[in-house]
């Protein structure tokens, strides 16, 4: 886990991080949300609406943020203020996704970064991109 400081961070300050999509996160997220849309736990539906397979949740690839901001950049003193995030394509079990980031602004006033994100498929492909404002909890 990463412990930048406000006073740490600099335009371009950058972090990644990856991980595959696996049928057990898919379970545990349908689990906690109770979403039993089909397109996400029928293979039959999904693919008859011209997927390949069953689609990822969209709020289970967002989910990472969390984990980039929490974790990887800023990290430890992190609080997620604001979120704006763009799906731009299914992700399916199986997938590997690249998470990056990096400081795109700061706000000395308030102790707030904006960081840009890319959530990339193992074929380079985005497939959501996001910006989120974070604050610090040690200054």
């Amino acid at each position: 886990m990463n412990s930048y400081l406000f006073s740490d961070l600099k335009i371009g300050t950058k972090e990644n991080f990856e991980i595959t999509i696996t049928q057990d996160m898919m379970d545990s997220f349908r689990n906690i949300t109770g979403d039993i849309n089909p397109l996400h736990n029928d293979e039959s539906f999904a693919i008859k609406r011209g997927y390949s397979s069953r689609v990822c949740f969209g709020m289970l690839t967002a989910s990472l943020l969390s984990t980039f901001a929490g974790v990887y950049l800023p990290g430890e003193f992190c609080l997620i203020q604001e979120v704006d995030a763009k799906f731009v394509k299914p992700v399916f079990v199986g997938d590997h996704l690249t998470i990056s980031g990096e400081v795109i602004e700061t706000n000395d006033t308030v102790k707030q970064a904006i960081l840009k994100v890319m959530i990339t498929n193992q074929e380079n492909n985005k497939v959501l991109r996001a910006k989120m404002k974070v604050g610090f909890t040690n200054e």
